[in-house]
């Protein structure tokens, strides 16, 4: 499972478009998290309409994954990611040239969903060229994108200070989308191993199987705790330790960067040692690490806590997209779309959720408790899931995986005699 034996396999510029184009949609989707600081002063909203306000795109992002997930198995992931990165270009103009009230903002907010959706079609883009021995580093890889967060929490309320607008950041949005969507139309290719088109009764029969929704719990979690939580950890900075706009963006940036860059170190790992054993470790870190930031300690050490617990997600989300493909090959865009939307829901509900308590209780303490205990609880459902896993799925993909490597094993001697 080398590095060249990973380049071979696949095709890089397939692997990097889908990388670049989930980059810079993961950078729009989450555009409103740290503008929220300074989009508050010209719209006067309580801890609860906060939370709604960097929720919203989260939401869109969980109900267009599905329609893109489809879309992805019926007209291809690069046509589907083409259209997507279009459509996007309707919620940046109108945050830019036309949102002067609250209630259009939350338009605008939802629509900004679409680019949230990209998960659908940029992971089936490079998986579908990679065996599955190396599922867990293309898929890593490719989902690495979500760094495209550190961009927006880095530079979003800088631009917004210099021009003394935080509308014209929509602007400048357009910029790196126009720029994908060039490379992306250049470099990515389908891979010549597409599934048929899906039909309502395969996503039905989908749905009916009990791991279908085991993994959309777990991604809820992982993904939905990495994009919530990088969604509204500048309120939470800017509210909770008194930070200015800028600082507050800056420490979601150190946050961000953790979860974005292990993501693939996380799919590595799994590769290497197995999905359910590195979510199991991760979702326990995670959960005493919220047990811990529940206590709303010193800001160095919210710093501190909060880094492991966003390195920690982003493992998970690498880890738990190792197993997926595993579990289900035919229908790896269908499911992607599945599960990527409740990943979604889950980044939904994490803002409501410490918005919500903050607004009725005073404090983020409870907010976080409760993120404790989800996690807990999903390393205990875990627990008891790979038991009845290791008596099916798993069985049949080691020996899948054994073949394959024997395979490739009497090529090679071939090749060299």
């Amino acid at each position: 499972m080398g590095i060249k034996g990973f380049l071979k396999s696949g095709h890089t510029p397939t692997l990097f478009s889908a990388f670049l184009y989930f980059d810079v949609s993961f950078m729009i989707w989450v555009l409103l998290g740290p503008l929220s600081v300074v989009i508050m002063n010209d719209f006067q909203m309580n801890e609860a309409q906060k939370a709604s306000l960097v929720s919203l795109p989260i939401l869109g992002g969980a109900i267009l994954r599905l329609i893109l997930g489809w879309l992805a198995d019926y007209i291809g992931p690069k046509k589907t990611a083409q259209l997507g990165m279009l459509v996007t270009v309707i919620p940046l103009v109108w945050g830019w040239l036309f949102a002067n009230h609250l209630s259009e903002l939350y338009i605008v907010a939802l629509l900004l969903g679409v680019s949230g959706a990209s998960f659908a079609a940029a992971l089936p883009l490079a998986s579908r060229w990679y065996p599955p021995q190396y599922q867990g580093l293309a898929m890593g890889i490719a989902g690495a994108g979500n760094s495209g967060t550190v961009f927006t929490t880095l530079f979003a309320n800088r631009i917004a200070q210099y021009y003394g607008d935080w509308s014209i950041v929509f602007g400048f949005a357009l910029i790196p989308l126009v720029i994908t969507f060039i490379v992306f139309t250049l470099f990515a290719k389908d891979s010549p191993n597409q599934p048929d088109p899906k039909t309502f009764i395969d996503y039905k029969n989908v749905l009916k199987q009990r791991d279908t929704w085991l993994f959309c719990v777990l991604y809820s979690v992982t993904f939905g705790g990495f994009v919530g939580m990088s969604s509204y950890l500048t309120i939470f900075f800017f509210t909770q330790y008194g930070l200015d706009p800028v600082r507050a963006a800056d420490f979601t940036t150190i946050c961000v960067i953790a979860g974005s860059f292990f993501r693939p170190i996380g799919g590595w790992l799994a590769d290497r040692f197995g999905g359910v054993r590195m979510l199991l470790c991760l979702y326990t870190i995670i959960g005493f690490m919220f047990a811990a930031i529940s206590f709303l300690p010193s800001l160095d050490k919210v710093i501190i806590l909060l880094f492991i617990v966003m390195m920690s997600l982003g493992m998970g989300n690498g880890s738990v997209f190792q197993l997926v493909p595993q579990r289900f090959k035919e229908e790896i865009g269908m499911i992607t779309g599945i599960v990527g939307a409740a990943g979604g829901i889950g980044g939904y509900f994490l803002p409501k959720l410490l918005g919500n308590l903050k607004l009725v209780t005073g404090s983020f303490s409870s907010g976080f408790l409760v993120l404790s205990t989800v996690s807990f609880l999903c390393m205990l459902l875990l627990v008891v899931a790979q038991k009845q896993w290791k008596k099916s799925w798993m069985i049949s993909e080691r020996r899948e995986q054994t073949l394959y490597n024997l395979n490739h094993m009497s090529k090679t001697r071939r090749f060299v005699e």
